[in-house]
């Protein structure tokens, strides 16, 4: 198997809210709109999509009020390139209609990060100084053996 993630789907409860919340509150790019009953975002190396919650436990032959929650056990990353884009995004989130679940401060781990919830509650969070990043904005992984 080839080691990648091409797509992350997240089951939305209104794909209406869920566009205004990740096109027009947080600025992703897509020329998919609610009308196509998906929407599709491309990140760097990676497509972000939202799909109608109940048509994504249909089609994954699940019942729909079998997810877990609140907590799904599951966060999303976003790695940025220094502290101050992890406070101006989770702003950017809760003026979006995010909710912010952990402000930013400092790590365990030595660096800086915060969470904000989707207005489906998924997590995201927001991080500086965990990872170093490329040129393109991907996380360069290193080998833990060489520091």
């Amino acid at each position: 198997m080839e080691p990648q993630i091409s797509l992350i789907t997240l089951g939305v409860a209104d794909l209406e809210r869920s566009w205004r919340f990740y096109h027009e509150g947080l600025g992703l790019p897509t020329t998919w709109g609610p009308g196509h009953g998906v929407i599709f975002f491309k990140t760097t190396g990676t497509v972000l999509a939202l799909y109608p919650h109940d048509k994504l436990a249909e089609d994954a032959t699940l019942a729909p009020g079998s997810f877990p929650r609140p907590f799904t056990g599951i966060a999303l990353a976003h790695n940025v390139r220094d502290q101050a884009e992890v406070d101006q995004l989770l702003a950017r989130a809760a003026a979006a209609g995010g909710q912010i679940v952990k402000p930013g401060q400092a790590t365990f781990w030595g660096g800086y990060a915060g969470y904000f919830a989707d207005p489906d509650g998924y997590l995201w969070e927001v991080a500086h100084g965990g990872f170093a990043l490329d040129e393109a904005g991907h996380v360069i992984l290193t080998d833990p053996k060489e520091g």
